[in-house]
């Protein structure tokens, strides 16, 4: 399976989704438009966290962690989130870094930048800007952010050293990466990594911990730290894999505790200093 083949099925079901919110504004329409994600996305935001935003911003959710809650983020701060979809925790992270801070949404699709654009002017965030791009080709400066989040998107990439090497550039020394992914833990059925239908949905394209430390090393970072957030059982294997062909019994029993959402962090070194 080729990156752009990945790239444009990734694409195209982003853009159903946001479509979606905006046609119908039904939750369950919009997240169910990423077959098998249900499991994933639901419960990941304190009760009153979301009130004050649009909620289209709320329904257009799409990720798998709280990466805003967990990135402990400080006033004056500027955020980039990778794959900003309808703008949740771009405008979550507007609030954190407050007036003297700046978030920055990067989405490669058309129609979900339109929905963040909207949802942005509902809110009134002044500190808050979106940008269309790849986040394998991130359009900012090196050393420009001080924090980089990101909501179950890397997964979904096809070059993810890429996207690492392009994230660890942007960050400023001493940045920090602090992202919600799915992860494996163990193998996993080779069936479903050449699934291509299994990447929408978050799996075929997840990483095992160990590899993803990796990853991170190799991109330059250091104290890296993966997290478990949500580890799924046997029955949220069975939903993620249901309708796409499989022996779904035979599978969802190789992969029973396999997956999880985590926390992954890791850090920028700081610059050497002067001699």
């Amino acid at each position: 399976m080729s990156q752009a083949t990945i790239k444009e099925i990734v694409r195209d079901k982003y853009a159903r989704a946001a479509r979606r919110v905006g046609a119908a504004g039904s939750c369950c329409g919009a997240q169910t438009e990423l077959a098998g994600a249900s499991s994933i996305t639901s419960n990941l935001y304190a009760e009153g966290e979301t009130n004050a935003l649009p909620e289209a911003a709320v329904l257009a959710s799409l990720g798998c962690g709280n990466p805003t809650a967990l990135a402990e983020l400080k006033p004056g701060e500027t955020v980039l989130d990778l794959g900003s979809g309808g703008g949740i925790d771009v405008l979550l992270s507007a609030r954190r870094v407050g007036p003297e801070g700046k978030v920055y949404g990067l989405d490669m699709t058309d129609e979900m930048l339109a929905l963040a654009r909207d949802n942005q002017r509902k809110a009134g965030a002044n500190n808050v800007e979106f940008l269309k791009g790849e986040i394998e080709n991130i359009p900012l400066p090196d050393n420009s952010v001080d924090v980089i989040i990101s909501n179950c998107v890397i997964n979904l990439s096809a070059d993810k050293d890429r996207v690492l090497r392009e994230a660890f550039r942007v960050l400023k020394p001493g940045g920090r990466f602090a992202v919600s992914d799915v992860v494996t833990r163990g193998d996993v059925p080779e069936r479903l990594r050449k699934d291509m239908l299994l990447w929408v949905g978050c799996i075929a394209g997840a990483l095992e911990e160990n590899d993803y430390r990796a990853k991170l090393v190799a991109a330059g970072f250091e104290a890296i730290g993966i997290e478990p957030t949500r580890i799924y059982k046997i029955d949220d294997a069975r939903e993620f894999l249901a309708g796409k062909g499989l022996d779904v019994d035979a599978l969802a029993a190789q992969v029973d505790g396999k997956f999880m959402s985590a926390f992954v962090r890791a850090v920028k070194p700081k610059a050497a200093p002067a001699n």
